[in-house]
């Protein structure tokens, strides 16, 4: 694995990344990539390349695990803004970094995003079309949550109240950072709270995989323009890319069960397949050996076949 850093050619600060090499690696040769994104919250350090990065590597592809721009590695100020647009635009500029590596085949890209990472996965492969394979592993569409689950089902109220905060931040009061996940399982329980992905994500980035770099938080009044964003508009003209989808058969709140299903049966793709785990939830697809090894029993197939590895 090698660590780099690459200037974000849109705006003024480096993204990190980290980059997987497949078995007897030869510099001398060209190999098919995999873009593998981490989920909202995290960092390249995380799933996307502890865990589907290493193992497309092992596979025989270039893996690169990067870190969206305000989060982990990366530059970007203020820190912690979850914003689609910005995100997926990252992608494109880790693509612009891939094709300058004389070791990848330009004409051989592909995209693997978790989580949230899966829904700027499949925005992005719309149009950029130097992308010619899409995996989405437990993809949940950012927007479609900010909409519900993430705002009480109130966004226009939740906008009403970033719009305040961010007048109070301009006029020099404190930033208001809020966290994806609870504290500890602990603060769970005694919140009465059970939904299987709130459980779930406290249990990974609290106990299983702790990590400095991923953020697991946003700033508030930042947040707005993901309220109004939907990762799959247009999907049934414009996404045409080869994809695969993988989720597990237990939704959660999160929903990436419902999205995975919506967007299989939207995309214009004709060459598209859907993976469902069966007793799988959200983040059992993170890093648990059983629901991972099912995922990438279709996820590998998919990428040899449709970028000729």
């Amino acid at each position: 694995m090698e660590t780099v850093k690459f200037r974000n050619s849109g705006m003024y600060w480096d993204i990190a990344a980290d980059l997987y090499f497949p078995p007897g690696f030869d510099k001398a040769r060209q190999y098919p990539a995999v873009i593998s994104a981490h989920p909202i919250g995290s960092c390249k350090e995380q799933t996307a390349g502890n865990v589907y990065g290493k193992a497309l590597a092992e596979a025989g592809f270039v893996v690169i695990a990067f870190d969206r721009s305000t989060q982990g590695g990366s530059g970007g100020e203020p820190r912690y803004i979850e914003d689609p647009a910005l995100a997926v635009e990252d992608f494109r500029h880790v693509v612009d970094y891939l094709v300058t590596l004389p070791y990848v085949d330009a004409d051989r890209i592909g995209v693997l995003g978790i989580c949230g990472g899966g829904g700027y996965a499949i925005n992005i492969t719309m149009t950029e079309r130097r992308i010619k394979a899409l995996a989405s592993i437990t993809g949940v569409n950012y927007g479609r949550l900010c909409r519900e689950g993430f705002s009480g089902h109130d966004p226009i109220g939740q906008m009403e109240a970033m719009a305040r905060q961010r007048t109070a931040e301009a006029r020099g009061e404190a930033l208001q950072v809020d966290l994806f996940v609870p504290p500890s399982l602990d603060a769970v329980a005694e919140a009465g709270i059970t939904d299987v992905d709130v459980v779930g994500a406290t249990d990974y980035y609290r106990n299983r995989c702790v990590n400095d770099g991923a953020g697991t938080r946003a700033l508030f009044s930042h947040r707005p323009s993901s309220i109004g964003w939907d990762a799959f508009h247009l999907a049934e003209t414009l996404l045409t890319t080869p994809m695969i989808v993988v989720m597990g058969d237990k939704p959660g709140g999160f929903g990436a069960y419902r999205d995975g299903q919506e967007i299989y049966g939207r995309a214009a793709s004709r060459h598209k397949e859907i993976v469902v785990v069966e007793g799988a939830s959200h983040y059992e697809l993170y890093d648990q050996p059983g629901p991972v090894g099912k995922a990438l029993e279709g996820v590998v197939p998919f990428f040899r076949k449709h970028l000729a590895a």
